[in-house]
């Protein structure tokens, strides 16, 4: 039998073709890396930038119990009562969740309460408005804060963020006994002091506008509407900025775990009872009422002047939600002598007040044993 092999020729044409036969494919790929690199690197920004924008809610980072469960808040409690008054902290109650007094390590103004000494701290968790609570109203919010305070034996050193802030001067001012100490942070007293943003806006917008956004929402003022209105304050940051130091900072899981848990805060915004709601607008941005005296909560007009406990008054250089003119009226207004209010002004905006770094481990220990002191 004849064996037929193939000629050396073949085997050499099937070497010699074999390389370029693929080589097209290999030349494309290489030439194309940098696009593929490219698109990863796309892929993973887009899913970042999904994430930062649709993140799930914030939670408490230190470990606590809620004490009382009311319709307005949860009242959450750190630590473990000893000796001394309870320290409560008003959390800000404008659309945002009170996580904001507890976000974490290094940024937890109940934390640095309690490691300046004190036994134990009380915060207000505040509720997301639902259908059912548009009545509710200032009254109301003033009401259940006073019943946290007799949960807690019926006198606190009170600590009262932004919005927390008026709420928490005017129970020490219907409740004089009842607050051995109070401190105002980012708090608008005045609401005709400074040249803020928010002033203006709260001027020159309508009342009938603020209505039609609570009839839109049902009786209850939509916290996505509200965030739309914070974000419009800084555009270029809040529209474009964040998104291109996002993509610069792809690399860097350090920034993106600190963006992702700030946004988890900030991008989950709460409904607000439409009554409370448009009472704040017209009676304390619109009309001052409180400053001047006018207001009347739990059936008693509020006088500042019956505020006469200790007051330590905490604001932002760069504050252009609450400005500075606006905390520090307060002194002139409250009873309190001169000798027992502390006013202190420090670097940075509005938030960086109750969660910034520098805030939380300079200054918040020191407002911790003044409060400690006046027991």
């Amino acid at each position: 039998m004849i064996k037929c092999s193939k000629p050396p020729s073949y085997v050499e044409h099937r070497s010699e073709h074999s390389v370029p036969l693929f080589w097209p494919l290999s030349t494309v790929l290489e030439a194309d890396r940098a696009v593929l690199s490219s698109t990863g690197r796309l892929l993973q920004f887009l899913g970042e930038a999904q994430a930062i924008s649709h993140p799930p809610a914030s939670k408490w980072f230190t470990k606590n119990v809620i004490r009382l469960d009311l319709p307005t808040m949860r009242l959450r409690e750190f630590g473990t009562l000893g000796k001394g008054l309870p320290i409560l902290v008003d959390a800000p109650y404008a659309g945002h969740g009170s996580t904001i007094v507890d976000f974490g390590r290094d940024q937890s103004l109940v934390g640095a309460l309690l490691d300046a000494g004190a036994s134990a701290v009380w915060a207000t968790d505040w509720k997301s408005a639902t259908p059912e609570m548009r009545y509710f109203s200032i009254d109301t919010y003033l009401a259940e804060l006073n019943v946290a305070i007799d949960e807690l034996g019926g006198s606190v050193h009170l600590v009262g963020l932004c919005q927390g802030g008026w709420l928490s001067a005017m129970l020490a001012a219907r409740f004089p006994t009842k607050v051995a100490s109070l401190v105002l942070a980012g708090a608008p007293i005045d609401t005709d002091a400074g040249d803020g943003p928010i002033k203006r806006l709260a001027r020159t917008m309508p009342m009938a506008a603020y209505e039609q956004m609570v009839t839109m929402g049902y009786g209850v003022m939509p916290g996505k509407f509200m965030l739309a209105g914070w974000k419009n304050m800084h555009p270029d940051t809040q529209y474009l900025g964040k998104y291109v130091t996002l993509y610069d900072h792809l690399e860097d899981r350090n920034f993106i775990r600190r963006t992702k848990k700030f946004e988890s805060w900030y991008e989950n915004p709460l409904d607000l009872p439409g009554t409370y709601y448009l009472q704040v607008i017209r009676m304390l941005f619109k009309e001052n009422l409180f400053a001047r005296g006018r207001f009347v909560g739990l059936g008693r007009k509020l006088q500042l002047g019956d505020i006469t406990c200790p007051v330590y008054l905490l604001a932002g250089e760069d504050d252009d939600v609450t400005t500075s003119e606006q905390v520090f009226a307060a002194a002139g207004l409250v009873g309190t002598p001169d000798a027992r209010i502390k006013q202190k002004l420090v670097p940075g905006g509005h938030i960086g007040l109750f969660m910034g770094h520098r805030t939380i481990s300079d200054t918040w220990p020191t407002i911790a044993k003044w409060i400690l002191a006046q027991d």
